[in-house]
């Protein structure tokens, strides 16, 4: 029996990279995982891949409407949710002056609406079965603006200013609301990803750090975490 037996997580962008990571440690510790993907096919195999009560579910967080939907089937399938990772996300980099609409729009709608919209559709089940806790995949970008970041940052500093809003408002639902700011993670995704093998975090530093706080003691509450390499190179 793992420490979050019993429990059900609902993982946006499970299918690779920090979600992956994610979903593998979730499931690891006994939890029930439901997993999101925008393609069938790469929902299905990442849950077979795990293996045990993992399910893999299309869904793009952009739309309200798929949102709703992916709960209820949760709701359906497992009786409701009491973990939310909102892993799903995107990246554009570039000046904006040369940033088109439809670039913003999705990373905007996909970094930040999606959020919203699973969030608004997780807590009443949460309310339901008692409590919960919602984990917001932020970035250090979410605190340090840099050039030709101006669309990424502007996703992640809002992302981390609903969280901030979001802690104070469930908090005495008995849901705990944390976002977790990495720093480079050694994925496929975001600028010179080629270049972090052997000293950047991993995927599964991240999933740790949401493993410890899913089963730290329900009187804390570890609202904001920053994470970066030990080891970064050094700038010349």
């Amino acid at each position: 029996m793992g420490r979050l037996s019993g429990k059900v997580a609902v993982v946006t962008g499970g299918n690779r990279g920090i979600g992956r990571g994610i979903v593998e440690a979730l499931a690891g510790e006994g939890a029930t995982v439901a997993l999101t993907a925008r393609e069938t096919k790469n929902a299905e195999t990442a849950a077979r891949e795990v293996g045990g009560p993992t399910r893999g579910f299309v869904c793009d967080v952009r739309h309200a409407e798929q949102v709703d939907r992916l709960f209820d089937e949760v709701a359906r399938a497992f009786g409701g949710c009491d973990i939310l990772v909102n892993n799903a996300g995107i990246g554009r980099f570039g000046p904006v002056a040369d940033t088109s609409p439809e670039d913003w729009r999705a990373v905007i709608e996909t970094n930040l609406n999606g959020v919203f919209y699973c969030c608004r559709a997780a807590i009443p089940q949460m309310r339901k079965r008692g409590g919960g806790y919602i984990f917001n995949i932020s970035s250090l970008a979410g605190v340090n603006p840099f050039a030709n970041g101006a669309v990424y940052n502007a996703s992640k500093f809002g992302l981390n200013g609903f969280s901030e809003a979001l802690m104070q408002e469930v908090r005495y639902d008995k849901i705990r609301v944390s976002y977790l700011m990495p720093g480079s993670v050694a994925t496929e995704f975001g600028r010179g990803s080629a270049d972090k093998a052997g000293w950047a975090l991993l995927p599964s530093d991240v999933a740790a750090m949401v493993i410890h706080l899913a089963t730290s003691p329900d009187h804390a509450l570890y609202s904001r975490v920053e994470m970066r390499p030990s080891r970064p190179p050094r700038k010349s």
